[in-house]
């Protein structure tokens, strides 16, 4: 365990917005400094989908300074608070997903959490091995330890409420449920997002009503996706996945304003915290090129999940395409069938369709994106921009299609 309360503190402060008690925290450290006991630091995950994203790593990365600094990290695979679905920050109540979906997408976690984490040093630990034994005794007992009114106090709830929105009493027991977690695994700390304070200090009421000191509450940001505007969420489009080919990861992060690299290097980056703060001055004061600082986080974040030779290879490619507007060694291939096209009722008097290719071919998400790309000029066949949504293909001809900057596909006309 590291024995430098200073270096700990500062590692523990980094990138965080909230700790209560930062006093608490101290004092905490100090004592596992001199007891040579490490702290027990949970941070909980609900499988409500199978892959994860940078935006999820965050409190992977926070969860991962603490095991650096010798403390015990515990990831927490929310298999049964995921049945109940977490209210935090939604507008409606979400919909329950069985434990045979929530299994499912644990496993592809318990895989991909360990490309940061050190698998010989994690505890994985699942909630369901406690309230799946609890009694309904033991429920009503957790139940009593809040009130509906205090209930009411949390932003999301409140809003439905006044908006005559419904709330499932089911909902209720969510932060029951997760703040009895703290007290099952007798944590020491507990990270969530900002948008989980409420649930974090829940925790801390029931390890004190179970007789425990209560844990301290360490919240991290909300990661901004790559459009620099909304957090990043596959819903948003604005993600990068962490199973995402390695020239995908590359590119996305490379895309990324300055402003937004800054925050990308301070919650994500291994970089040590004397060399961030480094790195963040010489940025600010203009001795630091930005796109050489971008190009070593994307290297980074890349070789993360695709070792370094996918990351070497990822950066060749960037500059091959990028910088030398050259066309990328592996372009996949695509067909169109005209026939199921018109069919599908996308043939014009000028032509097909092309947003109804693209959507088909998996270049756009839906025909309304490969509308809006066409509008802003972000679509060239053979290197020419599309201006127009229809154009005339014949049978057996092959044409490349770009759609943003990343994106390519040689297509061929059937």
């Amino acid at each position: 365990m590291n024995d430098n309360l200073n270096e700990q503190m500062d590692l523990i402060l980094r990138g965080t917005v909230e700790i209560i008690s930062e006093e608490e925290m101290e004092k905490k450290v100090t004592g596992a400094i001199k007891s040579k006991k490490p702290l027990i630091v949970k941070a909980g995950f609900d499988p409500t989908a199978p892959d994860l994203h940078l935006g999820h790593t965050v409190l992977i990365q926070k969860l991962k300074h603490f095991q650096e600094l010798g403390h015990t990290a515990v990831f927490l695979i929310g298999d049964f608070t995921g049945m109940i679905g977490d209210p935090s920050g939604r507008s409606d109540t979400r919909e329950q997903l069985t434990q045979e979906v929530l299994l499912k997408n644990a496993e592809t976690y318990k895989e991909q959490v360990f490309k940061i984490l050190d698998q010989k040093k994690t505890v994985i630990e699942f909630n369901s091995n406690w309230m799946g034994k609890m009694s309904a005794e033991g429920l009503i007992e957790l139940a009593a330890q809040q009130t509906v009114a205090r209930m009411l106090e949390r932003e999301d709830f409140s809003n439905r409420f006044k908006n005559n929105q419904p709330i499932s009493i089911h909902e209720f027991l969510y932060p029951l449920v997760q703040g009895y977690d703290s007290v099952a695994l007798k944590a020491d700390v507990e990270l969530g997002g900002t948008d989980q304070i409420f649930n974090l200090l829940v925790g801390r009421d029931l390890q004190r009503h179970f007789g425990q000191p209560p844990q301290i509450v360490i919240t991290v940001p909300i990661l901004v996706g790559t459009d620099g505007v909304k957090k990043m969420s596959k819903s948003y489009g604005n993600y990068i996945g962490i199973t995402e080919p390695a020239k995908e990861i590359f590119g996305k992060v490379m895309s990324l304003s300055d402003e937004l690299m800054i925050d990308y290097y301070e919650l994500l980056s291994d970089i040590s915290t004397n060399d961030f703060k480094e790195l963040r001055s010489r940025l600010e004061d203009g001795s630091k090129n930005p796109k050489e600082a971008k190009e070593a986080l994307a290297l980074e974040l890349t070789a993360r999940f695709w070792g370094k030779e996918e990351a070497d290879n990822a950066l060749e490619e960037f500059g091959r395409v990028f910088a030398k507007r050259e066309v990328p060694t592996d372009v996949p291939e695509g067909e169109c069938v005209i026939e199921k096209i018109i069919g599908d009722e996308a043939e014009t008097v000028d032509g097909l369709w092309i947003p109804r290719i693209l959507t088909e071919l998996g270049l756009t998400a839906s025909t309304s994106e490969a509308k809006r790309m066409i509008k802003q000029g972000a679509v060239s066949i053979d290197g020419d921009r599309v201006t127009e949504e229809n154009r005339a293909f014949d049978t057996g001809e092959s044409r490349l299609f770009k759609v943003g900057k990343r994106k390519f596909m040689k297509i061929s006309f059937l």
